[in-house]
């Protein structure tokens, strides 16, 4: 994790909420004198139409109001996953203490007690705030490094766990459902020959390119017999992983074996129009395409897996640059 800029209170906005407006303006005084940002409301009402429009990073509230009082409010914030993170701070009288408890089961973080003092008020939200950010820079570096464990370093497409666990996903959904559901595997023609005559950076960039072409080609939806929702459509759009090295598979969610065919064609054609340049010499570049789907007596997604990978070799081994199916242990070559 990255090392926290220093703490600097123009970085935040805090929201003072009173309805007694001489406590309002010394609160926002003080917060206004160390550097903060305020914004205000008079009543647990106005704070909660306030918090529609903006968002601040720490809430100083009143605990006793009329109409909509300091709990209240507390509460629904904290129901709201919108506001639900904002810490809040209550500022109460010494004879409302007894409602405390009550606070921080709802969700407060802390309490001043009126009269306050300056140092300790401000000592409170320092405090918090830098719990806050702390806590929101963990949460961001939490994100990244899933997102890193998911994804292929050098294509940024999903890898062979995350692409496997969507597929699974998927393979139980047309198990319950019954839904079309259908995969490619696709190997780059010899992948080998190109690390070795060109080097492996024209490798890496040929398996970027191939990635380039098949997302691009994943986007467009074929539209076979009646139109579709876009909801539908995107239901319908596949999804790319890296297994390692150059073979790829692509999930295709409500795809029947014509649809996966369609698609698996569409890709390999394209990419025979598209070249690599390495200096003087321009890099020509095949894939192969195993094309398996959903068969009601597979128990599992490894054996869908298994039959396209039974079609991707009889691909390769009849001359690459093709598509072949595997279906009902009958294989189809095409070209």
């Amino acid at each position: 994790m990255k090392k926290l800029t220093p703490f600097n209170p123009e970085d935040f906005l805090i929201l003072v909420v009173d309805d007694i407006r001489k406590n309002l303006q010394l609160l926002i005084e003080i917060l206004d004198a160390s550097g903060y940002g305020t914004t205000f409301a008079f009543s647990g009402k106005q704070a909660l139409e306030r918090l529609e429009a903006t968002e601040p990073d720490l809430i100083l509230l009143d605990l006793m109001m009329p109409e909509i009082n300091g709990l209240q409010v507390c509460q629904r914030l904290k129901e709201n996953p919108k506001t639900q993170h904002i810490p809040i701070i209550f500022i109460t009288a010494s004879n409302e203490t007894n409602h405390l408890v009550e606070a921080f089961e709802l969700g407060a973080v802390d309490y001043v007690t009126k009269p306050f003092k300056t140092p300790e008020l401000l000592a409170r939200v320092k405090t918090h705030l830098q719990l806050k950010r702390t806590q929101d820079e963990l949460e961001r570096a939490y994100e990244e490094m899933k997102r890193i464990a998911a994804t292929d370093e050098l294509t940024g497409i999903p890898n062979r766990r995350s692409i496997f666990k969507f597929g699974k996903q998927e393979f139980e959904l047309s198990q319950r459902y019954n839904f079309p559901f259908s995969l490619l595997m696709i190997d780059i023609d010899k992948f080998k020959t190109i690390n070795d005559t060109y080097g492996h950076d024209v490798g890496d960039e040929a398996l970027k390119m191939m990635v380039n072409i098949t997302l691009n080609c994943l986007r467009k939806v074929d539209y076979i017999g009646r139109l579709e929702t876009e909801a539908e459509a995107l239901s319908k759009q596949g999804h790319l992983g890296r297994l390692g090295g150059e073979e790829f598979v692509v999930i295709l969610p409500h795809t029947d074996l014509k649809g996966a065919y369609i698609a698996a064609q569409r890709l390999r054609e394209a990419m025979t129009k598209e070249t690599l340049q390495v200096e003087d010499k321009t890099v020509s570049i095949t894939v192969s395409i195993g094309v398996a789907t959903y068969d009601s007596k597979d128990k599992k997604m490894d054996d869908m897996l298994k039959r396209a990978d039974l079609a991707l070799f009889a691909a390769k081994k009849n001359g690459r640059n093709r598509v072949a199916i595997m279906h009902n242990e009958q294989l189809k070559l095409s070209h």
